[in-house]
């Protein structure tokens, strides 16, 4: 017998999540391998653009994991978009990630109306589309080799 609960509970999530990083580890000889290493953890990549009055024009915020960058975020404001600000953004997490983390790749999920075809030009691909998610959204998975 069971009784099935629905409710936030950091403390239980924590247990959840160590329990399935042991039980993954222990099933897949890559994550073993990475147990221990500075690549099994989750190291957080900021990137910030500031303009001549020192604010906030754009930025990336991401992280690094087993030689991947993870792109979380991106945003430039409106006054700068289609100056080449978030290429640039990109590029040096790229670059800090390939050069200071070692990093192999880069991914990001983006939806139909955000950008895409931006990611696109900067050399990623689509790898995985769901459509309608959230309902009337088409969501990308987009990746790009580094280096």
């Amino acid at each position: 017998m069971f009784r099935i609960e629905a409710e936030v509970d950091k403390a239980r999530r924590d247990l959840l999540r160590s329990r399935l990083r042991e039980t993954n580890t222990a099933a897949s000889p890559v994550l073993a391998a990475l147990s221990g290493t500075p690549g099994a953890r989750e190291v957080p990549l900021h990137v910030w653009a500031l303009d001549a009055s020192g604010r906030l024009a754009g930025g990336l915020v991401g992280h690094t994991w087993a030689g991947w960058l993870h792109v979380t975020y991106l945003w430039v404001d409106a006054r700068h978009r289609g100056a080449g600000l978030g290429g640039r953004l990109l590029g040096e997490a790229e670059r800090l990630a390939g050069q200071d983390r070692g990093c192999r790749a880069a991914r990001v999920e983006t939806w139909d109306f955000q950008a895409p075809e931006f990611y696109r030009k900067q050399g990623y691909e689509v790898v995985c589309v769901i459509p309608d998610y959230p309902p009337g959204i088409t969501e990308y998975t987009l990746t790009r080799r580094l280096g």
